[in-house]
C-alpha cells in the first residue's frame, strides 16, 4: 500500500535559543529552535517612552513583545546551536549540528533576506563509530569566547575543532577576482580524546574557558561509570580536564586535571572574566573549580554528603536539587538557575578580594515554566524555552539593593572554615607570583577590603510574552464542538475539533484545537444577487447625538466608532442600508443607487465617505453629497482603491485616474481634484492598487545597510573595474532574476557615520506617510508610481512568474524604448514575439499591498495569479549601483505558504481564442476578493473570499497566520462590521446569496499555527477519551506528593513503613492520579464528578468502550474503562484493577448547571497482574494483563471471562477494527489476534518477528486493504500488512513490512477519520475511490500533528519522481539530505532493505513554492503537466482537510 506523509502543525516545543547579531548589526535576534524548526525572533522594545516616571515605566515594560521576523524548516533535527562572529564578518553565523555528526554553519543574506549555508562539515566515518551502528551521544557544539575556533563533540569520543582566520581584514586577496577569498574557515581536524594522557571517555560535557592566551577545552567526563544504585561500592567517578589547542601546531597539552568529583556531575558552564574558572552543576551539590584555586564546593541537600566523599561544605537555607535544570549567566557573577519543578533561582557568586569566589547565595525569585533551554536577551530580559509549556520571555529587575551586610554575615557564618582558606590563598599566590608581571596589581588585590563586598540584589521577575507550545501530546482525542451555529449542522462529514493532553506537571494543560475557524452567527439575511459590499463610517460621533431614549443612547456610547452605512452592489444597481440597532434601507440618500457600485469607503480620516459607481463618482458627508463627478471618458470604471487621502481609479481600458481630496475655501469645505497621470501606455494596465506606507521601509534615499560595513575594504581605486563589472551583472539580474550583486557595496558610508545613524534612529521615530500606487501590467511588468506625482520608482518583470525574490530591474520600460534601435518592421516581429511570450504567462487578477503586524510595520504585496495568491513580504535592500537614485531601496521576498485555491480540477487545455473572451467577459464584474480588515474580534488581517475562503491575520508577533474557514462553502464577499448587535464582527455572502453576520469567538487564539484553546490544569494529563452518550471528556490527571513511606514484604501482608530522615532530606514524589470528566460547553471541570485511585494505584489506561448492554436500542452501551496497577517496587508482585464507570444525569444542583452530570463506578474488578492496555472488541471488553489478554463480557455488573490468549512480555497499546486485534509490545513489535465469536477463541493470526520497541498502533484503511501501522523508539513510523499469500510471510504467519518511514519526532497516538468528502474539487470519480478510504492522524511528543493517507499507485509513481527531482532541484537549509532525513533509523543493522513506499509530504509541498518556469521544467522532466502535479497535491490537500 502506498501512502503520504504531510505535517500539518509545526512542532511547537523548544528545545535551544542563543541571542546574537544574526539578521543586523543594530539589533541581536533572538534564534530558537525545536526538533526541525528554526525560528528567528526579535525583541520589539519601543523606545517611545523612557521617561523615569513609574507609570510610564509599566507602560513601557507591558510593550516589550517577541516579534517573529523568519521561520525555517530544516531537514533534519537541530542537536546543538551556537553562533560565532567569523573573522571579517558583521554579523553573526549560526553553527547547528545534526545526528550523527554534521556540522553545518549559516549566515544571512541580505540580498534576498534568508539563511544561507556558507559551511558544511560531516564526521560519520566509520572509523569513528568504533564499530556502532548507532553510537550514543549528542554532537554538541561550543564555541571560544574570543572566537578563535569551534568544537563539536562527536561519538562522545573524538573532539572536532573547527579553526577560524585570525586576520580581521583579509587584504591580500586579488581584487580582480572577486569572491575568490579563502573560507573564514580554516579545514578542520579530529582529536581522538582517548589517546591523549588522560584516558578521556564518557564525555558529560565540555567548555570553552574565558582568559586564556591559548583556546582551552574544559571537558567533564566519567571513565568508569555508576549510578545511583551502586554507590555504596563505586561513587565519585567524575573527573575534569582542561586540554589548550595549540592550533597552528594540532598539539593538546593537558593543562589541568582533578579526579574524584561527585559521581553526579550532569553539566558545566564557564564563568566569565574576571573572577574566570568553571561552575559544575551535580544533582544534589555545587562546585566552582578553577585552574589555580582550591576547589569551593557546597552540598544543596543532605544526600550529597551521604553519596560523595568530596569535600562538601552545607549551603544554608538551601534544599534543592540539581537535576533537570537550565542555567544562564545573566551578568558576570550571577546566573538565574531553572529547577525540574519551574522554580527561578538567582545565584551570586560571592567574591573575595583575591577574585575568588568565597561562597554562593541563592535567592529564590520566582515560579515559572519547566524549562529545556534559557539564555539571555538584552539586559534585563530572559528568554525561557520549554518542550513542557509555553516558552516566556521575562523581564527581570533589581530590588532595593543592601550591599554590605548579606555579605558581612556570610563573613561571620563561615569564619572558621576562612581561616583555613586565607592559608590555602597565600600559599597559591606565591606559587602564581610569576605569571602576575604587574606587582603593584597583586599589592591591591592582595590588601584591600573593599572589592570584598559583592552586591546581593534580589530580582523581581514578570512576564513579557510567551510563544504558544502544545508539546508533548500524548494523547489526542476527537471530539464534536459544543456550540456549532445551527446553519452549519448539515454537511455529510463530521464536524470535529481535537483536544491533546499538553504540558507536565503544573503546566500541564488540555489544548483544544481546531484548523478551521467557525464564525458565531448572529444572524442571516437572504438577499439575491449581491455581488459586492462595503460598509462605512459616519462622519458625526455617536456621543454627539442627541439622545431620544435614554437606554439607546447607551447602547451607542458602548461602541463607539460604529459602521452606519451597508452598501450593496447588484449585477445593474446598488442597495443602500442604514446600520444603527437595525438594518433599515434608505430611500432617500446622496448614494448613487441606480448603478453598480465598484467601490464605497471612508475618506479624509473617516469623515467623507466615497462612493464609485461605473462612471461616476461621489463625495457624501453622512447622507448628504458633496460632490458629484460623472465621468464619460468612454470607458467604465472597473477597479478603484483608496490611501487617504489619495483615490487612484482604473478603467476598463487601462487608464489611471488619481483624485485627490483637498481643502476648498468655499461650499463644503473639501473637494475631490482629479488628475490623470502621465504614464507609459506600452502595455495596458490590467490591476493597480493604492498604498500608503507607514513603516518607512518604502523609501527612495539611501538606507545605511550593514553591507556599507562590510564593503568598504576594497580601496576606491580598485574599485573602478568592478562597477563595470556590477553592470554585466546587473543585466544578467534582469535576464534571469534575483543574483547577489551585494559583493562590493558602496564604501562611502564609514563607522563613525553608521554609529551617528544609529542614535539618529532611536531619536526620530516619527515616520511620515508616502503614497504609492501599485500596477501590473498585460506583459507581466510591475511597477510602483510614487503618489501623487507618478514617478516610475520600481520595476520587476515577469511578476506573474512568481520568482523568490522581486528585485528592482532598473529604469523599466522608458530605457527600453531608447535601446532598440533597429528598423521598425524588426521592431514590430519583436513586439509581437515579446507579445506570445507574455500571453503565455499566467495573468495577474488582483493586486493588494498592506502594512501588517505591529504599526503597521510589515508591508505585504498580495496577488492573485490565475487561482494562485502569491505573498511578498518587503525587506529594506540597498542596491550596489549609484544610478538608481529615485527608486524604491527594497526588494520582495515570497512567502512561502501551502495554500492550493485551485476550485477544481484543471480539464483538457481549450483553444487560445475561448480563454481570452473569457477574461473580456469576467473584466466587467471585478469583485474584490483580497480584503484587508483592522479589527474583527482585535485582530487585524486580510480575508480571502472564494471558493475555498482563509482568514490572514498577523499581530504584534509578526507570524502570517492562515486559517481556512470551509465551514460555509464559498465566500462571494466580505466586510468587517462594527455594530452594536455585532461588536467587531463582519459580514460575508456565501453561495446561497445568505448575508451572514458573525462574530469572530474570542475564546480562541488565533495568533498560532492552529486556533487553539488551551486549558490550564495545573497538573499533568495522562489519557483523554471522548464519551460519545454524553458528550463528555474523561482525562486521567495526576498531582506531585511528597512520600516517605516503603513497603516491606512480610509474609502474605504487605506492610508499609515510614522512612524518617534528616530536615535537609530532598524526599521522592508520588503520582496520585484521579479520574475527571470535562464538558466541552464550557470546557471546565464537572464539579464533584473526579473519582480518586488508591495510594500507590497507577492508572496505566483509559478508554470509553461500547459494551453489550439489554438497555440500549443498539444492544451497546458507551462506558469509560480505567485500568490501573499498584506499583510497590520491585521486590513486590504488581496487581492492578479493572474499573468501569458509567455517565448518568441527575438533578443538578442549584446554581450550578454542570452537575447535572455524574460518573458512577459500576464495578472495580481486582486482577492478579499490572492492566496495561484496553480496548472492545463486538460488545466484549478487551484487557491485556500481565502477559496475557482477556476478553470480558459485562452481565449484571460484573466481568464473567469469554476468552485468554498469551502474549510477549508487555502491551501497552490495542487497536481494534470489527473482530481484528492489533497489540503493540513494548520490545516484540506487533501481533495481528482475531476473535471467533462462533467458537469464542482468541487466536494468533499473525505477528511481525523482528524486534521493535512500538509506541502506538493505528490502522491504514484504503477501500477494501488494511494495513497496520506502527510507531518505535527511533521514530519511525513502519507500516505492515497481511499476505498470507505472500512467499515471505511463511503461509500467514509473519506480518511483512510493507513501508517505513521517519517522521523525526516520537509518535505517541493514532487516531482515523473518514476522508472529507463535501468539498467541491472532489469529483464522482475520486468520490468512489475516497469513500472509503480513511486518513491516519497522528500527534507527537514535539508537538507537531500530521496524517498518513493511502494513494493509489498512479499518483505515487508521479509524486515518487516529482519527490526524486525535488531532492536535487532546490537547495536544502544547511546542506541536509531529506532523503536521509526520511530514511528508516534502526538500533541494530537489519538485513531486509528499507521498504520507503511513503511519499514526504514536507518535500512535495515545496514544488508549490517553485516559480512558473522552474515549475514547468519539472513537470516536462516528469512527462507530465504542472496542473496534474498540483490537482495530486489538491486531492490530497483536499480530503484531509478536517477539523
Amino acid at each position: 500500500m502506498y501512502s503520504v506523509y504531510k505535517q500539518i502543525h509545526q512542532p511547537t516545543g523548544i528545545e535551544h535559543s542563543i541571542y546574537c547579531n544574526l539578521y543586523s548589526t543594530e539589533e541581536k535576534n533572538l534564534v530558537i529552535a525545536g526538533v526541525n524548526q528554526l525560528i528567528i525572533y526579535r525583541l520589539n522594545i519601543d523606545a517611545e517612552v523612557i521617561t523615569s516616571s513609574d507609570s510610564e515605566n509599566t507602560e513601557e515594560t507591558r510593550r516589550t513583545k517577541l516579534e517573529c521576523v523568519g521561520t525555517y524548516s530544516l531537514f533534519g533535527t537541530v542537536m546543538s546551536l551556537q553562533s560565532v562572529r567569523l573573522p571579517g564578518a558583521v554579523r553573526d553565523a549560526l553553527i547547528l549540528s545534526f545526528c550523527d555528526a554534521k556540522l553545518s554553519v549559516l549566515e544571512y543574506d541580505p540580498a534576498t533576506h534568508n539563511l544561507k549555508t556558507s559551511s558544511l562539515h560531516q564526521f560519520e566515518e566509520s572509523e569513528l563509530k568504533g564499530g556502532f551502528v548507532r553510537p550514543q551521544g549528542i554532537p554538541y557544539v561550543r564555541v571560544d569566547p574570543d572566537g578563535r575556533c569551534a568544537a563539536m563533540l562527536v561519538y562522545n569520543t573524538h573532539l572536532v575543532i573547527l579553526p577560524f582566520r585570525r586576520d580581521a581584514v583579509i587584504d591580500d586577496i586579488d581584487q580582480t577576482t572577486p569572491g575568490s577569498g579563502s573560507s573564514p574557515i580554516m579545514s578542520t581536524y579530529i582529536v581522538d580524546l582517548r589517546k591523549l594522557d588522560e584516558k578521556i571517555t564518557n564525555v558529560i560535557d565540555f567548555q570553552f574557558l574565558h582568559g586564556y592566551y591559548e583556546p582551552t577545552v574544559f571537558i567533564l567526563y566519567e571513565p568508569l561509570m555508576t549510578w545511583a544504585g551502586r554507590v555504596a561500592v563505586r561513587n565519585d567517578t567524575c573527573c575534569i580536564v582542561a586540554i589548550s589547542l595549540n592550533i597552528q601546531q594540532k598539539v593538546h597539552p593537558i593543562i589541568w586535571h582533578i579526579n574524584s568529583l561527585p559521581f553526579d556531575c550532569f553539566s558545566s558552564i564557564a564563568i566569565p572574566r574576571p573572577i574566570g574558572g568553571v561552575l559544575v552543576f551535580a544533582v544534589n551539590s555545587l562546585l566552582y573549580l578553577n585552574q589555580s584555586v582550591p576547589p569551593y564546593a557546597v552540598s544543596l541537600n543532605s544526600i550529597a554528603e551521604s553519596s560523595s566523599a568530596f569535600p562538601l561544605r552545607p549551603q544554608e537555607g538551601v534544599k534543592i536539587a540539581l537535576d533537570c535544570s537550565q542555567a544562564a549567566m545573566i551578568s558576570t557573577d550571577r546566573l538565574v538557575l531553572s529547577l525540574k519543578g519551574g522554580e527561578l533561582y538567582v545565584l551570586t557568586l560571592v567574591v573575595d578580594g583575591m577574585r575568588t569566589v568565597r561562597s554562593f547565595h541563592f535567592d529564590k525569585a520566582a515560579s515559572s515554566v519547566l524549562t529545556t533551554c534559557t539564555c539571555q536577551c538584552d539586559d534585563g530580559y530572559l528568554f525561557l524555552g520549554s518542550r513542557l509549556g509555553n516558552s516566556l520571555l521575562l523581564k527581570y529587575t533589581e530590588k532595593a539593593q543592601d550591599k554590605t551586610e548579606k555579605s558581612e554575615a556570610d563573613k561571620k557564618a563561615m569564619e572558621p572554615s576562612n581561616k583555613k582558606r586565607k592559608v590555602e590563598g597565600s600559599e597559591h599566590l606565591a606559587s602564581d607570583i610569576t605569571e602576575i608581571e604587574n606587582l603593584d596589581e597583586l599589592e591591591v588585590y592582595g590588601v584591600s577590603d573593599t572589592a570584598a563586598s559583592t552586591t546581593i540584589t534580589s530580582y523581581v521577575f514578570e512576564v513579557c510574552d510567551n510563544i504558544w507550545n502544545i508539546s508533548p501530546c500524548g494523547q489526542i482525542e476527537m471530539g464534536e464542538p459544543a456550540f456549532l451555529s445551527e446553519e452549519f449542522g448539515n454537511s455529510i462529514d463530521p464536524d470535529l475539533e481535537l483536544v491533546t493532553t499538553s504540558g507536565y506537571g503544573k503546566n500541564g494543560a488540555l489544548s483544544v484545537l481546531q484548523r478551521s475557524i467557525r464564525p458565531q452567527v448572529v444572524t442571516t439575511f437572504e438577499l439575491p444577487d449581491c455581488i459586492d459590499m462595503w460598509t462605512v463610517f459616519d462622519a458625526q460621533d455617536p456621543t454627539e447625538k442627541v439622545p431620544t431614549e435614554g437606554e439607546e443612547n447607551e447602547e451607542e456610547a458602548a461602541i463607539k466608532g460604529g459602521h452606519s452605512f451597508l452598501i450593496l452592489s447588484r449585477p445593474d444597481s446598488s442597495m443602500v442600508l442604514q446600520t444603527g440597532n437595525e438594518i433599515m434601507e434608505l430611500d432617500h440618500s446622496g448614494f448613487s443607487t441606480q448603478s453598480p457600485t465598484v467601490f464605497a469607503g471612508n475618506i479624509g480620516e473617516n469623515k467623507y465617505i466615497l462612493q464609485v459607481s461605473t462612471n461616476s463618482i461621489r463625495l457624501l458627508e453622512g447622507v448628504k453629497q458633496l460632490q458629484h463627478i460623472p465621468l464619460d471618458t468612454g470607458s467604465v470604471i472597473v477597479q478603484c482603491s483608496v490611501a487617504d487621502p489619495y483615490v487612484v481609479i482604473m478603467m476598463e481600458d487601462g487608464q489611471i485616474m488619481l483624485l485627490t481630496l483637498k481643502q476648498d475655501s468655499y461650499g463644503s469645505g473639501v473637494r475631490l481634484a482629479v488628475t490623470r497621470p502621465q504614464i507609459s501606455t506600452k502595455s495596458p494596465v490590467l490591476v493597480v492598487t493604492a498604498y500608503k506606507d507607514v513603516s518607512g521601509m518604502f523609501t527612495t534615499s539611501s538606507i545605511a545597510t550593514d553591507d556599507n560595513m562590510s564593503n568598504n575594504k576594497p580601496d576606491k581605486t580598485d574599485k573602478q573595474p568592478v562597477i563595470e563589472d556590477n553592470n554585466i551583472e546587473d543585466e544578467d539580474e534582469m535576464l534571469y532574476g534575483a543574483s547577489d550583486t551585494s559583493v562590493f557595496g558602496s564604501s562611502f558610508t564609514t563607522n563613525t557615520q553608521e554609529q551617528s545613524n544609529k542614535f539618529k534612529k532611536k531619536a526620530e521615530k516619527v515616520i511620515t506617510p508616502t503614497y504609492w500606487a501599485v500596477l501590473c501590467r498585460e506583459n507581466g511588468e510591475l511597477g510602483m508610481y510614487s503618489i501623487p506625482d507618478f514617478k516610475a520608482c520600481y520595476f520587476v518583470k515577469n511578476f506573474p512568474g512568481g520568482h523568490k525574490v522581486l528585485v528592482d530591474s532598473g529604469q523599466g520600460v522608458e530605457s527600453v524604448k531608447t535601446s532598440t534601435s533597429s528598423t521598425s518592421e524588426n521592431q514590430d516581429v519583436k513586439v509581437q514575439k515579446e507579445r506570445e511570450n507574455y500571453l503565455e504567462l499566467p495573468k495577474v487578477k488582483e493586486l493588494l499591498v498592506v502594512g501588517l503586524g505591529y504599526n503597521k510595520s510589515h508591508p505585504y504585496l498580495f496577488a492573485r495569479v490565475e487561482e494562485e495568491l502569491f505573498i511578498y513580504e518587503a525587506f529594506p535592500f540597498q542596491p550596489s549601483q549609484s544610478e538608481k537614485h529615485n527608486h524604491l531601496k527594497i526588494r520582495f521576498k515570497k512567502y512561502q505558504h501551502d495554500l492550493i485555491l485551485k476550485q477544481k480540477k484543471t480539464a483538457k487545455s481549450k483553444k487560445k481564442g475561448e480563454v481570452d473572451i473569457e477574461i473580456a467577459t469576467g473584466k466587467k464584474s471585478f469583485v474584490q476578493s483580497m480584503r484587508y480588515f483592522d479589527d474583527v474580534s482585535g485582530y487585524a488581517g486580510v480575508f480571502l473570499c472564494g471558493a475555498y475562503p482563509h482568514w490572514l491575520f498577523m499581530t504584534s508577533k509578526g507570524v502570517l497566520r492562515i486559517h481556512p474557514m470551509n465551514i460555509d462553502g464559498p465566500v462571494i464577499c466580505f466586510t468587517q462590521f462594527n455594530n452594536v448587535n455585532c461588536p467587531k464582527g463582519f459580514l460575508y455572502f456565501n453561495q446561497q446569496s445568505e448575508m451572514r453576520i458573525c462574530v469572530l469567538p474570542t475564546h480562541v487564539t488565533y495568533d498560532a499555527p492552529w486556533p487553539i484553546r488551551k486549558l490550564p490544569l495545573r497538573c499533568t494529563p495522562h489519557y483523554i477519551s471522548y464519551h460519545n452518550d454524553s458528550k463528555t471528556y474523561a482525562v486521567v490527571t495526576s498531582t506531585q506528593e511528597i512520600f516517605n513511606k516503603q513497603a516491606k514484604v512480610t509474609s502474605d501482608e504487605k506492610e508499609f513503613e515510614v522512612v524518617e530522615k534528616d530536615e535537609r532530606f530532598v524526599y521522592p514524589t508520588e503520582d496520585v492520579f484521579s479520574l475527571n470528566l470535562f464538558t466541552p460547553s464550557t470546557w471546565e471541570l464537572i464539579p464533584n464528578s473526579s473519582f480518586e485511585l488508591e495510594e500507590w494505584e497507577q492508572a496505566t489506561s483509559l478508554k470509553c468502550v461500547r459494551l453489550k448492554s439489554e438497555g440500549t436500542v443498539s444492544g451497546l452501551k458507551g462506558y469509560i474503562a480505567l485500568g490501573t496497577m499498584y506499583c510497590y517496587g520491585e521486590e513486590i508482585h504488581s496487581k492492578g484493577r479493572v474499573l468501569i464507570f458509567e455517565v448518568i444525569e441527575v438533578v443538578p444542583e442549584p446554581g450550578q448547571p454542570l452537575t447535572k452530570t455524574k460518573i458512577k463506578l459500576v464495578l472495580e474488578k481486582e486482577q492478579k497482574g499490572p492492566v496495561t492496555a484496553m480496548a472492545d472488541v463486538n460488545g466484549y471488553l478487551l484487557t491485556a494483563i500481565g502477559q496475557k489478554l482477556y476478553m470480558w463480557t459485562l452481565k449484571d455488573n460484573d466481568l464473567s471471562g469469554v476468552a485468554f490468549i498469551d502474549t510477549f512480555i508487555y502491551i501497552h497499546s490495542l487497536a481494534t477494527i470489527k473482530n481484528l486485534i492489533v497489540a503493540g509490545d513494548l520490545l516484540k513489535s506487533i501481533a495481528l489476534y482475531r476473535y471467533q465469536e462462533d467458537y469464542k477463541v482468541l487466536s494468533l493470526a499473525s505477528r511481525d518477528i523482528k524486534p521493535c520497541e512500538v509506541y502506538a498502533v493505528n490502522f491504514l484503511v484504503d477501500n477494501n486493504n488494511l494495513c497496520f501501522v506502527v510507531s518505535d523508539r527511533n521514530k519511525n513510523i513502519l507500516i505492515y500488512s497481511y499476505q498470507p499469500e505472500a512467499r515471505e510471510s511463511h503461509g500467514g504467519q509473519r506480518l511483512i513490512r510493507k513501508a517505513d518511514f521517519n517522521s523525526g519526532s516520537h509518535i505517541n497516538t493514532f487516531f482515523r477519520v473518514r476522508c472529507k468528502l463535501s468539498d467541491p474539487s472532489i469529483d464522482k470519480k475520486t468520490l468512489a475511490l475516497v469513500e472509503r478510504r480513511h486518513v491516519t492522524y497522528f500527534a507527537t511528543l514535539d508537538g507537531s500533528l500530521g496524517f498518513l493517507l493511502p494513494v493509489t499507485e498512479k499518483v505515487y509513481r508521479r509524486l515518487t519522481m516529482l519527490q526524486s527531482i525535488m531532492l536535487t532541484l532546490i537547495p536544502h537549509l544547511a546542506g541536509l539530505n531529506p532523503r536521509a532525513y526520511r530514511a528508516v533509523q534502526t538500533t541494530t543493522p537489519e538485513l531486509c532493505n528499507p521498504c520507503k513506499n511513503v511519499l514526504d509530504g514536507e518535500l512535495l509541498w515545496k514544488f508549490l513554492h517553485l516559480s512558473y518556469n522552474e515549475r514547468n521544467e519539472v513537470s516536462k522532466r516528469i512527462g507530465t503537466s504542472t496542473d496534474q502535479l498540483i490537482d495530486d497535491l489538491m486531492e490530497i490537500e483536499r480530503v484531509s482537510a478536517h477539523f
